[in-house]
């Protein structure tokens, strides 16, 4: 069987990584081979970091809660119980955005866990 050469095909591959990593340190984006390996671990880094996003702001909202709920004489925990007591099922993306942004409201709902803790 005869030997057949990559030709027109390698050099639409080779193209697509170079300019996929354009605008790279040193020879990673004018050397296919060290282009192609920095593609292929940004690439799982990308992958790797959209996961670790939904954990960064998970502890972010954590945070802003447990602040708002200690201005209102909770820890976080207990307020989290107390809602949960209470029935009320708001999400911690939503309460860190009235903790930050409507204290009035967050107020109110701290209340209502200390009470349906206190019964």
């Amino acid at each position: 069987m005869p030997r057949v050469k990559g030709g027109p095909s390698a050099r639409r591959r080779h193209k697509k990584v170079l300019k996929a990593t354009k605008g790279q340190r040193g020879t990673k984006h004018a050397l296919f081979r060290r282009a192609n390996e920095a593609l292929m671990k940004s690439r799982w880094y990308a992958y790797r970091d959209r996961r670790n996003r939904k954990r960064d702001f998970r502890r972010l909202w954590i945070a802003r809660i447990n602040a708002a709920s200690r201005e209102n004489g909770l820890s976080y925990s207990r307020f989290i119980h107390g809602l949960k007591l209470a029935g009320i099922e708001i999400d911690r993306k939503m309460l860190a955005e009235m903790a930050v942004n409507d204290n009035v409201a967050f107020a109110r709902l701290a209340e209502m866990a200390r009470n349906a803790m206190a019964e």
